[in-house]
């Protein structure tokens, strides 16, 4: 028997921990995760109680980057319905994504990309983007933006992204704050764990292309 210990509850999602025998033979199977999409980050919590107090609209079609193990994407196909396409260039994390998605009775799309490669057209079949601990390299700062101004222009109605507080993020969203009138707050949970960060939350307004 598993002990419990090896799993967490969160915002009404199951979650296992990196000990649990299943987390263990994914590794075994695919390997080791090379973009750090390999354990669940706490940022998760920031992402899942943001949207649980400001939410996306039923059946919305969401796009999670860099997304990892996914939970932010299970989060919303779970509330909120969502159809959900998990984004990340290495594909090594799709197992877990789907075991985790499976794990909480919902099912997620994936999709290997680059950020640079994500094209308006692309854009233009999602409602919502979300992305949680995805800019944490200096590097990353000019293609998320890139990315998330290509998404407003694309008709995307909102671009959802949360990070503990690193700077390459808090470059980003400034820059988005000051040019793509994107909110950008100060955010921490307490329980089910304590985890503390910043959330950027863009929506469309009239800027110049």
């Amino acid at each position: 028997m598993t002990s419990p210990q090896l799993s967490r509850r969160l915002f009404g999602l199951t979650v296992r921990q990196n000990a649990h025998p299943d987390m263990r033979r994914l590794r075994r199977e695919t390997g080791d995760a090379s973009l750090h999409g390999n354990k669940f980050w706490k940022s998760s919590c920031l992402m899942m109680d943001y949207l649980k107090r400001h939410p996306l609209k039923k059946g919305a079609r969401v796009l999670d980057l860099g997304c990892g193990w996914g939970l932010g994407g299970i989060f919303c196909a779970v509330q909120f319905d969502a159809k959900v396409t998990g984004l990340d260039a290495d594909p090594s994390v799709f197992p877990f994504l789907h075991y985790h998605a499976e794990l909480n009775g919902v099912s997620v799309d994936t999709w290997r990309c680059y950020y640079e490669r994500v094209t308006k057209a692309d854009l233009a079949g999602f409602d919502a983007l979300i992305g949680t601990d995805i800019c944490f390299w200096d590097k990353l700062e000019n293609p998320l933006y890139n990315l998330t101004r290509r998404a407003l222009q694309s008709g995307v109605k909102r671009v959802v992204l949360a990070d503990p507080g690193r700077t390459p993020f808090v470059r980003l969203a400034v820059r988005a704050h000051e040019k793509l009138g994107a909110e950008f707050l100060n955010w921490q949970v307490t329980r089910p764990m304590k985890a503390s960060g910043c959330i950027m939350d863009a929506a469309p307004i009239e800027f110049d292309k």
